[in-house]
């Protein structure tokens, strides 16, 4: 049974490899949302993790009993706004709906916890099928690019993304 709910610090050793794996190196290969190809760095690091759980961010896990399928971060950025981002499934599981989950949680999260009405996310502009998925869940490109925000060469571009979040309990 999945079971999506607000990582611990006690998760995270678990949950850096899976987000390692559908990121980067050979084996996100296996999937079709990774940045394998674009870029051969670490994604994250546990520090980093860290500081996406507390306060004014969360990071949701998916799971299957102890298993970690996936996760989100969604965080506040205020003046009803909140950032989406790592969003990401095991290579092995993905095309399942657990994305679709993770991002409904997120959804659901920056309402509810952040009072939200628009969330905003960053990705590369190269990831043309990626966008497309985002797009058929609701999200636009406003117009906006950002530079990645590590250097790499040659330079990558994010395109940003933006989705209106509306009160479901207040629609007839």
């Amino acid at each position: 049974m999945r079971v999506i709910r607000p990582a611990t610090l006690a998760d995270l050793p678990r949950l850096h490899p899976v987000v390692e794996r559908a990121y980067r190196g050979d084996s996100a290969r296996q999937g079709w949302t990774h940045e394998a190809d674009l870029l051969s760095d670490t994604r994250t690091d546990l520090a980093t993790l860290t500081t996406l759980i507390d306060g004014a961010s969360r990071i949701l896990i998916a799971l299957d009993g102890d298993t970690i399928l996936g996760c989100v971060n969604i965080a506040s950025r205020g003046n009803g706004l909140a950032y989406l981002g790592l969003l990401c499934v095991d290579p092995e599981l993905q095309a399942r709906g657990i994305g679709k989950q993770l991002i409904a949680a997120a959804e659901a999260t920056a309402r509810d916890t952040f009072a939200a009405d628009r969330v905003e996310m960053t990705v590369i502009d190269r990831r043309v099928e990626l966008i497309a998925w985002y797009e058929r869940h609701g999200y636009a490109r406003s117009g906006e690019t950002r530079p990645f925000p590590v250097a790499v060469d040659p330079p990558l571009t994010m395109a940003v993304l933006v989705k209106p979040l509306f009160d479901q309990r207040q629609l007839p």
